[in-house]
Protein backbone atom coordinates (compact mmCIF):
# COMPACT_ATOMS: atom_id res chain seq x y z
CA UNK A 1 0.00 0.00 0.00
CA UNK A 2 0.96 3.35 -1.01
CA UNK A 3 2.09 5.65 1.96
CA UNK A 4 0.61 9.19 1.48
CA UNK A 5 0.52 12.93 2.93
CA UNK A 6 -1.89 15.41 2.47
CA UNK A 7 0.33 19.02 1.66
CA UNK A 8 -2.05 21.64 2.31
CA UNK A 9 -1.71 25.10 1.42
CA UNK A 10 1.70 25.61 -0.66
CA UNK A 11 2.54 27.07 -3.55
CA UNK A 12 2.82 24.64 -6.67
CA UNK A 13 7.01 25.36 -6.39
CA UNK A 14 7.04 24.47 -2.79
CA UNK A 15 5.02 21.06 -3.47
CA UNK A 16 7.27 19.86 -5.96
CA UNK A 17 9.70 20.40 -3.45
CA UNK A 18 8.11 18.45 -0.83
CA UNK A 19 7.06 16.26 -3.47
CA UNK A 20 10.35 15.05 -4.53
CA UNK A 21 11.74 14.78 -1.06
CA UNK A 22 9.07 12.50 0.56
CA UNK A 23 8.65 10.53 -2.97
CA UNK A 24 12.64 10.09 -2.57
CA UNK A 25 13.33 9.83 0.68
CA UNK A 26 10.20 7.78 1.75
CA UNK A 27 8.52 6.53 -1.85
CA UNK A 28 5.47 8.79 -0.62
CA UNK A 29 2.66 9.53 -2.52
CA UNK A 30 2.18 13.71 -2.35
CA UNK A 31 -1.55 14.44 -2.85
CA UNK A 32 -2.11 18.84 -3.05
CA UNK A 33 -5.43 20.46 -1.20
CA UNK A 34 -5.41 24.48 -1.12
CA UNK A 35 -7.47 24.80 1.70
CA UNK A 36 -9.76 23.33 4.40
CA UNK A 37 -12.58 22.25 2.15
CA UNK A 38 -10.93 20.41 -0.27
CA UNK A 39 -8.30 19.15 2.14
CA UNK A 40 -11.64 17.64 4.11
CA UNK A 41 -12.82 16.05 1.21
CA UNK A 42 -9.84 14.59 0.39
CA UNK A 43 -9.13 13.07 4.19
CA UNK A 44 -12.36 11.83 3.98
CA UNK A 45 -11.94 9.83 0.21
CA UNK A 46 -8.19 8.62 0.69
CA UNK A 47 -6.07 7.01 3.53
CA UNK A 48 -2.81 9.51 4.66
CA UNK A 49 -0.24 9.38 7.05
CA UNK A 50 0.62 12.72 7.51
CA UNK A 51 -0.74 16.03 7.05
CA UNK A 52 1.46 19.07 5.80
CA UNK A 53 0.34 22.27 6.35
CA UNK A 54 1.72 25.47 4.88
CA UNK A 55 2.01 28.54 7.82
CA UNK A 56 0.26 30.86 5.52
CA UNK A 57 -2.18 28.89 2.73
CA UNK A 58 -0.53 30.34 -0.97
CA UNK A 59 -4.27 30.36 -2.31
CA UNK A 60 -5.78 33.21 0.37
CA UNK A 61 -2.74 33.69 2.47
CA UNK A 62 -5.36 32.82 5.59
CA UNK A 63 -3.67 30.92 8.90
CA UNK A 64 -2.66 27.15 8.20
CA UNK A 65 -2.86 27.28 12.24
CA UNK A 66 -6.60 27.50 11.71
CA UNK A 67 -6.60 24.63 9.43
CA UNK A 68 -4.56 22.18 12.08
CA UNK A 69 -7.40 23.03 14.96
CA UNK A 70 -10.09 22.37 12.28
CA UNK A 71 -8.63 19.29 11.39
CA UNK A 72 -7.82 18.50 15.35
CA UNK A 73 -11.30 19.04 16.22
CA UNK A 74 -13.39 16.65 13.79
CA UNK A 75 -13.38 13.27 15.61
CA UNK A 76 -12.07 11.31 12.99
CA UNK A 77 -9.17 12.98 11.77
CA UNK A 78 -7.96 14.11 15.26
CA UNK A 79 -5.45 11.83 16.08
CA UNK A 80 -4.11 12.23 12.36
CA UNK A 81 -0.68 12.83 12.65
CA UNK A 82 0.06 16.61 11.41
CA UNK A 83 3.02 18.97 10.90
CA UNK A 84 3.45 22.70 10.58
CA UNK A 85 5.35 23.48 7.61
CA UNK A 86 6.94 27.06 8.70
CA UNK A 87 10.51 28.53 9.47
CA UNK A 88 9.54 30.36 13.20
CA UNK A 89 10.02 28.69 16.07
CA UNK A 90 7.13 30.79 17.96
CA UNK A 91 4.23 29.46 14.82
CA UNK A 92 5.95 25.64 15.23
CA UNK A 93 5.42 25.79 18.96
CA UNK A 94 1.80 27.30 18.12
CA UNK A 95 1.28 24.27 15.84
CA UNK A 96 2.74 21.85 18.98
CA UNK A 97 -0.10 23.04 21.41
CA UNK A 98 -2.83 22.99 18.77
CA UNK A 99 -2.19 19.32 18.91
CA UNK A 100 0.91 19.44 15.59
CA UNK A 101 4.51 17.36 15.83
CA UNK A 102 6.88 19.56 15.53
CA UNK A 103 7.12 20.38 11.91
CA UNK A 104 9.75 21.87 9.58
CA UNK A 105 10.86 25.03 8.06
CA UNK A 106 10.81 24.83 3.98
CA UNK A 107 14.76 26.39 4.56
CA UNK A 108 15.44 23.05 6.36
CA UNK A 109 13.48 20.59 3.85
CA UNK A 110 17.22 19.09 3.36
CA UNK A 111 18.38 18.87 6.82
CA UNK A 112 18.89 15.64 8.56
CA UNK A 113 16.66 16.87 11.51
CA UNK A 114 13.84 17.55 9.08
CA UNK A 115 13.93 13.91 7.77
CA UNK A 116 14.46 12.28 11.12
CA UNK A 117 10.81 14.07 12.20
CA UNK A 118 9.54 12.63 8.64
CA UNK A 119 11.41 8.83 9.03
CA UNK A 120 9.23 9.12 12.65
CA UNK A 121 5.87 9.14 11.38
CA UNK A 122 6.60 7.84 7.83
CA UNK A 123 9.56 5.23 8.24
Amino acid sequence: MTTRVLDIGNCSPDHASIRSLLDTSFGAQVVQAHGLEDALEQLANQSFALILVNRKLDRDYSDGLDVIKEIKACEKFAEMPIMMITNFAEHQAKAVEAGALEGFGKLELASQATQEKLAAVLA
